[in-house]
C-alpha cells in the first residue's frame, strides 16, 4: 500500500518500523510520516523508489513495533509523587517511560477548596504541557460503604452547592469525576456534569443494576475500575458491571496488573464487552519507586511487594502499574491479540474521553503519539505531539 495524507510544512520525520499496531490492525514494515505534532501519512513498503515520502529525518526502529501512545484514564501519581502535591514532573516521567503520552489525573476524595486548589494546579501545568488531558475527580461523591482507599471523612453527596463549587473551579479543567448514583442526588448531578462537558462514571458504589442502568441513562458513560469498590457480578443481581457490560454505550476501565482483577475475570470481560475496555494504572506514588510508606491523599498506605493496602488492613490503595506492563498482561493473562490489548490502552480510551477523532490511532491527522516497543513489548522509544521524549531517569521527563 502506498501512504496518504495531508501535506504540512512542519519538519517532516519519517519513523519506519517492522511492525505498525493499532486498534485497526497490524501492519508488517510500515512508516508513519509525522509533520509537526501530527501524523502527516502513513504507509508500508521499504526501497528507495517513491513510495516513502520525502522527510527531514529518517527513525528506523528496526524489529520494533510502533503503537499510538498510551492514555491513562486513570492515575493517582507515581515516583513518589501524587497529583495532588505541588510538582508532579517525576511522576509523569514514569508513565512517559512506559508509554503513557497522554494522562488524566485522578484526585482521591478531600474537601471541596482541597480540591478546588488542586484543580487550580493542575490548570497551570495544563497550559505548559498538552499531554496532560485534564483532571479525573474520582471524589468526593462516593458511597462510604465502597470507598475504598479514600477517606470516608471527606466523602458527601452529590448536592447542588458541591457540584456548582467544583465545576466554577475546574471549567476546562475536570475532564471525568466518578459518582455513585444511589446517593442523594446523584442522577441530577450526573445530567449537570454531563452538560458541562464531564464524562461520568459510575463507581465506589453499592448500586443495584436498576439504579446504575439510571445514572447510565441519563448519560454515565464509564464504569471505574470494574470489578474493585463495587458489588460483583451475581446471577440474580448483575449491579453496576451487569448494567455496564448490557450497555454499549458505556467504557469499562479496568486494572489489569493481575491483583485487582483475576486473570480468568479480565479475559471474560473483554469477550463480554469487545471493544469497551479501557485498561487504565490507576498507580499511586510507588509506581516506578520501591516499595515502603506512602500517602494516597490523607491516608497513610504500605506498599509490600509491589502491592498498595491502606496501612493496617486489607484494601488495596491503588497499583503501582505502568500502561506497558498492562499491555503485556493483556497478552499474555488475557489472552488478547496485540491489536485488541493496544486498543484498550489507546482508542478505547480516546473515545471514551471523546477524542477518539485525534488520540488514539496511527492514522492521518491523529496526534503523533507514538511508542516503540521491541519483539518482546518493551518500551524504546516515546513520542508526544510529534516530539520525541527523554524519559529514562525519574524526574527528566524532557523534549528531545
Amino acid at each position: 500500500m502506498t501512504g496518504s495524507g495531508p501535506g504540512l510544512e512542519a519538519r517532516r520525520t519519517l519513523i519506519r518500523s517492522a511492525r505498525v499496531v493499532d486498534a485497526a490492525g497490524s501492519t508488517s514494515d510500515g512508516w508513519v510520516l509525522v509533520a509537526g505534532d501530527t501524523i502527516g501519512a502513513v504507509g508500508s513498503g521499504s526501497g528507495s523508489g517513491s513510495g516513502l515520502p520525502a522527510a527531514d529525518e529518517v527513525v528506523d526502529l528496526g524489529d520494533a513495533v510502533l503503537t499510538p501512545g498510551f492514555i491513562d484514564l486513570h492515575g493517582h501519581g507515581g515516583a513518589g509523587q501524587a497529583y495532588e502535591d505541588d510538582v508532579v514532573s517525576a511522576a509523569l516521567a514514569v508513565h512517559r517511560a512506559h508509554g503513557t503520552t497522554r494522562s488524566v489525573l485522578s484526585l482521591v476524595a478531600n474537601p471541596v477548596p482541597t480540591l478546588a486548589a488542586s484543580l487550580e494546579r493542575v490548570r497551570s501545568l495544563m497550559a505548559s504541557d498538552p499531554l496532560v488531558l485534564g483532571v479525573h475527580l474520582e471524589g468526593p461523591f462516593l458511597s462510604p460503604h465502597n470507598k475504598g482507599a479514600h477517606n470516608a471523612s471527606f466523602l458527601v453527596d452529590p448536592s447542588p452547592d458541591p457540584v456548582s463549587s467544583l465545576l466554577t473551579a475546574g471549567e476546562g479543567v475536570i475532564r471525568q469525576v466518578t459518582v455513585a448514583p444511589e446517593l442523594p442526588g446523584a442522577l441530577d448531578a450526573v445530567r449537570r456534569f454531563v452538560e458541562a462537558g464531564v464524562v461520568v462514571a459510575v463507581g465506589h458504589t453499592v448500586a443495584t443494576y436498576d439504579q446504575a442502568r439510571a445514572a447510565f441513562d441519563v448519560g454515565a458513560t464509564l464504569l471505574t475500575h470494574a470489578f474493585n469498590a463495587m458489588p460483583g457480578l451475581h446471577h440474580r443481581a448483575p449491579g453496576p458491571i451487569g448494567a455496564a457490560v448490557a450497555d454499549d454505550r458505556v467504557t469499562l476501565e479496568l486494572i489489569l496488573d493481575g491483583v485487582h482483577v483475576h486473570p480468568v475475570v479480565a479475559e471474560t470481560l473483554f469477550r463480554a464487552a469487545a471493544g469497551r475496555v479501557a485498561l487504565v494504572t490507576d498507580a499511586m506514588g510507588a509506581a516506578g519507586a520501591a516499595d515502603g510508606a506512602y500517602r494516597l491523599g490523607s491516608l497513610d498506605v504500605t506498599v509490600t511487594d509491589g502491592v498498595a493496602h491502606v496501612a493496617g488492613t486489607d484494601t488495596i490503595a491503588g497499583s503501582t502499574l505502568t500502561q506497558d506492563v498492562a499491555l503485556r498482561n493483556a497478552v499474555t493473562l488475557a489472552g488478547r491479540s496485540l491489536p485488541e490489548a493496544v486498543a484498550a490502552l489507546t482508542s478505547v480510551p480516546a473515545a471514551a474521553l471523546g477524542l477518539g477523532e485525534r488520540l488514539g490511532r496511527i492514522a492521518p491527522g491523529f496526534a503523533a503519539d507514538l511508542v516503540a516497543l521491541s519483539p518482546s513489548l518493551e518500551v524504546q522509544r516515546v513520542w508526544g505531539g510529534g516530539r520525541e521524549l527523554r524519559c529514562g531517569a525519574v524526574g527528566s521527563d524532557e523534549l528531545i
